[in-house]
């Protein structure tokens, strides 16, 4: 369950066109090739959202990682500032899925107020600026590998309050 509070810790690309795919005729014209918007995370993290997040109840203004990438057996430390537009009650939640390549480890939706108390923080979250400082003790057995995490998190009414992505987050054997 700690993973989960590492989530705000979080999948969709749309690839270039292949140079085979363009030897197609209607593939010939002006046009450019199709790519996705990226609307990543100010600070130094691997983060990036799912979408616009302009109409997102809340407003991440930077999350700082340190160390990024995270390490296993090391201390992560996670520095966040942003803006909640409205009052974050009871009954929100938060979509949580962890990869391992392109095997699946986590596939979860978890009471958001419960897991927020991992990051010393309750509920109701009051609208405002909020800050959070959380230091996490990674375990030193995290096998080696590269993992992708998707976490949508929604109000009790199912408004957006944010959907975040990390891509590629790579764990090293340390040496």
């Amino acid at each position: 369950m700690k993973l989960l509070s590492t989530a705000p810790t979080l999948l969709l690309c749309l690839a270039p066109l292949s140079a085979s795919a363009r030897s197609i005729s209607f593939f010939d014209s002006a046009q450019a090739p199709i790519t996705a918007e990226s609307f990543p995370v100010k600070g130094n993290n691997p983060l990036e959202y799912c979408s616009d997040p302009s109409g997102n109840v809340l407003e991440i203004e930077s999350v700082d990682l340190s160390p990024n990438p995270p390490l296993p057996g090391q201390t992560l430390t996670i520095n966040a500032k942003g803006n909640l537009k409205e009052r974050v009650e009871e009954g929100a939640y938060v979509a949580l899925e962890v990869k391992y390549g392109l095997i699946t480890l986590i596939k979860q939706t978890a009471d958001l107020c419960e897991q927020i108390k991992n990051v010393d923080l309750e509920c109701p979250l009051e609208e405002g600026n909020m800050t959070l400082t959380k230091q996490v003790d990674l375990p030193s057995h995290i096998p080696p590998g590269k993992y992708n995490v998707h976490a949508d998190v929604y109000t009790k009414d199912g408004k957006k309050i944010t959907c975040l992505d990390a891509h590629n987050i790579e764990f090293k054997i340390r040496s």
